[in-house]
């Protein structure tokens, strides 16, 4: 079949072995996949968790059908029009975990469905589960323009957030922030920003800041936030490393949590899937909540959509169909 793998050469799409479904797997006709951040490092040889590196099938969120059920797999069948997340997703076959998956509803395509998994479960982890988000409070994205950030904010917004800050550094996209649920759009470069968000929550700060960028907003994030309020660090996109101003932190008693996918167990991924299931999956299926497809491109043309990703101009997700 074919897959896009990292070898010798860099990335390149190649033939390789179809998988067969082991345990709890199911073997997935691919028929679309959503690109992300963590791709494009991928394509240049990074690892992202134990994944990466020469021989890499790559690709982490697809949408297709089920082709074929693993000896202990339960509550799908053969035919399921099914959207997930998982290692080798850019490939013409993939395998998933049982409870890795969700279904597709009816009023999908395939190109739209394959934007969902990891924005939705990677958000309602951040925004609902780990970030205590209640009705009546106020929340800041940070890195709100990314598909991840949007429906963060969408989120924020569907579960009764009397204010939802989002940031963005281009002017384009933070421009368009409010469609997705942003009350106020601000621009993370410029320390402004902080003042801006004290100003909206009248000088306490925010009850949530859920941070894709890390990095140069760290400290700046600690001001902005109420005291005994919740940062959720979900991103590095500005570094890893950078200065912290502990003694803000303490001061304000401020709850800092990291979440990630790489080092979570099946069952911990198990578990953020069925509370999506169980608390916001309705909305997904009323479109209440979905993702906008900036561009679509062929499997044969993936390295032309990364390289559309790489200058940084799109809003919303890349979608690469087979």
């Amino acid at each position: 079949m074919k897959a896009y793998v990292y070898g010798a050469n860099g990335a390149e799409i190649t033939d390789v072995a179809k998988p067969a479904p082991k345990g709890t797997q199911v073997l997935v006709r691919v028929r679309a996949c959503g690109i992300n951040r963590a791709d494009l490092g991928m394509t240049k040889g990074h690892a992202h968790g134990s994944a990466g590196g020469a021989g890499t099938v790559l690709g982490m969120e697809w949408a297709g059908e089920i082709a074929e059920l693993g000896p202990d797999a339960k509550g799908v069948k053969v035919g399921d029009k099914v959207m997930g997340s998982g290692a080798a997703a850019f490939a013409e076959y993939t395998l998933a975990d049982h409870g890795r998956l969700f279904r597709a509803p009816s009023n999908m395509n395939f190109d739209e469905a394959c934007t969902l998994p990891i924005a939705i479960s990677t958000m309602h982890n951040a925004v609902v589960t780990v970030g205590g988000m209640q009705a009546g409070q106020s929340v800041m994205i940070q890195g709100a323009s990314s598909g991840v950030g949007l429906m963060a904010m969408q989120i924020a917004k569907f579960k009764g957030a009397k204010l939802v800050v989002g940031s963005s550094t281009n002017p384009e996209r933070r421009a368009r922030l409010k469609e997705f649920g942003a009350d106020l759009a601000v621009d993370s470069s410029d320390p402004a920003w902080v003042d801006q968000v004290l100003k909206a929550t009248s000088g306490e700060g925010v009850d949530l800041i859920v941070d894709q960028i890390s990095g140069p907003v760290a400290s700046q994030n600690l001001k902005a936030t109420k005291v005994k309020g919740r940062i959720v660090n979900v991103g590095r996109l500005g570094g890893t490393h950078a200065d912290f101003n502990f003694d803000l932190h303490a001061a304000r008693r401020i709850n800092y949590i990291g979440v990630t996918f790489r080092t979570r167990s099946i069952d911990e991924i198990r578990e953020i899937f069925d509370q999506v299931r169980k608390d916001i999956w309705p909305a997904v299926e009323q479109r209440k909540l979905q993702l906008p497809i900036d561009k679509v491109f062929a499997f044969d043309d993936i390295g032309k959509a990364f390289e559309h990703m790489e200058a940084n101009k799109h809003l919303g997700k890349i979608v690469v169909t087979f």
